[in-house]
């Protein structure tokens, strides 16, 4: 791991998740620093189940990145200042298959403690091993207006992820 991080427990972090998710966005990571792809997300979250602390994120199977999370056993996310709003737009809307996302951005990736990538410039990291996957399924959308979001059909895959470690800027 990067040694500019420190490592915390989840219990210590202090973020509201709410906020670190749905406001400042997230980089899902999956891939080593050699094979990687990530993306921006604002769909996702953290709590407890099964006994241990998650990650649950949501990533459309048109969405390159979905490649590497079918791929790999691991994915990190990485939280960033509003420094890189920018960066993450641009992760949001090109596709990895048509550009280097860190070239284009500046982003520089680093290993992780559990072939993850993460990134110098985030100011957390928390990496995360698949523990389940499945399908939306629009038959199940109890609210109508739920499908406005799917005008290509193109339902989320949602992965819960344990959480291995966390790491923030020292």
């Amino acid at each position: 791991m990067n040694t500019n991080f420190k490592q915390i427990r989840p219990e210590e972090m202090t973020d509201n998740v709410f906020s670190l998710v749905g406001k400042d966005w997230m980089l899902i990571t999956s891939g080593t620093p050699e094979n990687y792809n990530m993306m921006t997300a604002s769909w996702g979250g953290m709590g407890v189940l099964w006994k241990k602390n998650v990650c649950f994120v949501f990533v459309r199977p048109t969405r390159y990145t979905y490649e590497f999370m079918e791929k790999n056993d691991t994915f990190s996310l990485s939280f960033f200042t509003e420094d890189w709003r920018g960066a993450l737009n641009l992760c949001g809307t090109k596709s990895g298959r048509d550009i280097d996302k860190a070239k284009e951005t500046g982003l520089v990736p680093f290993a992780g403690s559990h072939r993850t990538t993460g990134f110098e410039q985030a100011r957390m990291v928390i990496e995360c091993k698949k523990l389940y996957f499945n399908d939306f399924d629009p038959k199940n959308f109890l609210d109508p207006a739920i499908e406005s979001n799917y005008a290509k059909k193109d339902y989320h895959r949602v992965y819960v992820g344990e959480i291995l470690s966390v790491h923030v800027k020292k």
